[in-house]
């Protein structure tokens, strides 16, 4: 436990009965987190809350991608407190544990000065977009494509594309949401080419990950599960330079808000198999 005598402010690390308290946190910043969603986000990660007289009053949450990247997200402090370094305080607490590591983060508007002077570095922009989702035409595939329920025997082929086309070992991510939500594949000649997950969250659902192969297998995943909760509130979060945001609109998802992708370390590097199209959480970077 580390004291910080001039603040008063008390760090310590997170526990599962800290939910409630910092699904507060981010209810007073207007954030769509649920409690079930503080609560899978902390079962796979670490986190640490900072308090001030016995009540918490900031967050953050802290996640390892095998042995080479690691992300943080969920960084909250209340109102009444910011402006007292609380931020910067639960930043470098966090950094200390995943030093050696390459770490990522979404940044919002409010974040981006201190995590300049903490050394990280833009590099993209992701996009929020979401609404209640309107009826969704079919999106027209290429001959012998196909978008089909995850079967038993797609784990470690949808693993190794994920892992690929992000540049980051994200066998963590998959078999979390996996067992959240429901899976679609894309497939062309019975090989396993992109998938999406849609899971709840916040307001209604989430669609993320998506990975295709190109844009149109992208579409293709998307407007299936926008389909499928036709009439229900849905979020979906893309790279700017996705080719999606125009299209998304169209159908009926503005956009709503963006975040900053920042890394502190080298960067991932993709591979050519496929391509993230929409990411899993904001939180997850």
């Amino acid at each position: 436990m580390t004291v910080h005598e001039a603040a008063q402010i008390v760090l310590r690390d997170m526990t599962s009965d800290d939910v409630h308290a910092a699904a507060e946190l981010s209810f007073e910043q207007v954030w769509p987190h649920r409690e079930d969603d503080w609560a899978l986000f902390l079962s796979i990660g670490e986190g640490v809350v900072a308090e001030l007289d016995g009540k918490i009053v900031g967050s953050i949450i802290g996640w390892r991608f095998g042995d080479r990247f690691a992300s943080i997200g969920l960084v909250i402090v209340t109102n009444a407190v910011q402006g007292r370094g609380v931020g910067r305080q639960l930043m470098e607490a966090m950094l200390k544990r995943f030093e050696g590591l390459t770490v990522m983060l979404n940044a919002t508007a409010e974040g981006l000065p201190l995590y300049r002077k903490l050394g990280f570095v833009e590099c993209g922009t992701i996009c929020q977009h979401q609404a209640i989702s309107p009826a969704q035409p079919l999106v027209p595939l290429r001959n012998g494509e196909r978008v089909r329920p995850m079967g038993a025997a797609d784990g470690d082929a949808l693993e190794k594309l994920y892992t690929n086309a992000a540049g980051i070992d994200r066998k963590l991510i998959l078999d979390t949401f996996q067992a959240e939500g429901s899976t679609v594949v894309l497939c062309r000649a019975h090989e396993q080419t992109g998938f999406a997950i849609m899971r709840r969250f916040g307001k209604g659902w989430a669609i993320g990950p998506v990975v295709a192969p190109d844009v149109v297998g992208a579409k293709a995943l998307l407007a299936h599960w926008l389909g499928v909760q036709t009439g229900s509130f849905c979020r979906v979060d893309i790279a700017e330079d996705s080719e999606l945001g125009d299209w998304l609109a169209e159908i009926g998802l503005p956009e709503v808000g963006r975040v900053t992708r920042m890394a502190l370390g080298p960067e991932p590097v993709p591979g050519d198999a496929a391509t993230v199209f929409a990411i899993a959480a904001q939180a997850l970077g």
